[in-house]
């Protein structure tokens, strides 16, 4: 049995949360994969897992084992790369998701910049605000905004969004422009509302002035569940909308848009580049996060 390749067999386990995820993502039949494990646990004589028949979930034993083995296999990965060629041009195929406002207004704009610099890339850019497995998807890096939970992922804080209240000259024309974020419950006032496409919660508008926070959960004619459908709803004059300010701020110059409540701040949104920690020592996936990084980090409503 080779010791090596039963690490990593367990170690993915415990980072899909099922057998059948981690067959999959490995290219090998379940029953391997629960025969390694089986064997690795005879073997050290402890129980690593807890089966369910949805999702096995890792013993305090198995924890302390797989924090171990995930550093081992990290440092021998970074070991093999850096024998193999530390220097080598990062080339091959890059699975990467993103929301889809970033990816129309800011990454794929940018794209040929990250191709003037890594040109043997070949990028599969998963475009979408429903967030991925990035196990069972085989995707090698998201970007996500909003705190994150899984706590077996990598991420690497690269921006905050903020946010702007806004409405069209139009709708404030009709229903008149609020001066306190509570006339937006009232009557003749519509709030274009967000939810979420994983649970399908409304989320709130959020205010926040001298110590004061006022979280808003009413009237609206439309809510929907993703970026750009967002904006034109927005646009469309059907409400009070709180806007990232980069997808606002061309709107604002023209016209289309006016900023409304300006003295009550929305708490910003932190943004992540998220991995799995096997993908950290790929020289294109470090390419695209380091390029990310950076490229955020010269937007000026993200700093």
């Amino acid at each position: 049995m080779d010791q090596i390749q039963t690490m990593r067999v367990f170690a993915r386990v415990v980072e899909a949360g099922t057998f059948t995820k981690a067959a999959d993502s490995l290219g090998l039949p379940k029953g391997t994969v629960t025969k390694l494990v089986q064997h690795l646990e005879a073997r050290l004589r402890v129980k690593l897992l807890n089966r369910t028949t949805r999702r096995v979930t890792v013993t305090p034993d198995g924890a302390a084992y797989f924090e171990r083995t995930a550093r081992l296999l990290a440092d021998l990965d970074e070991l093999e790369a850096s024998m193999a060629n530390a220097q080598a041009t990062p080339s091959g195929r890059l699975r990467v998701d993103v929301g889809s406002s970033v990816a129309r207004l800011l990454i794929i704009p940018a794209l040929s910049t990250f191709y003037d610099k890594y040109p043997d890339i070949q990028l599969d850019l998963g475009v979408s605000d429903r967030p991925v497995d990035l196990i069972t998807d085989n995707v090698d890096c998201v970007i996500r905004g909003g705190e994150l939970s899984e706590q077996s992922l990598v991420a690497r804080r690269i921006a905050n969004l903020s946010f702007l209240s806004v409405a069209t000259p139009d709708y404030l024309r009709r229903h008149g422009t609020p001066q306190h974020p509570l006339e937006l419950e009232q009557p003749g006032h519509n709030l274009v509302r967000y939810f979420s496409p994983r649970t399908g919660r409304l989320m709130g508008h959020d205010f926040a002035k001298d110590g004061e926070r006022i979280e808003l959960s009413g009237p609206y004619r439309v809510a929907v569940n993703e970026s750009n459908a967002y904006l034109e709803a927005a646009l469309a004059g059907l409400g009070v909308a709180q806007l990232v300010t980069f997808m606002a701020e061309p709107y604002l110059a023209n016209g289309q848009l006016v900023q409304v409540l300006a003295d009550w701040k929305i708490d910003p949104v932190p943004v992540y580049v998220v991995y799995p920690p096997n993908r950290h020592l790929s020289a294109k996936v470090r390419s695209f996060v380091d390029w990310t990084a950076d490229l955020f980090a010269k937007h000026p409503s993200m700093r």
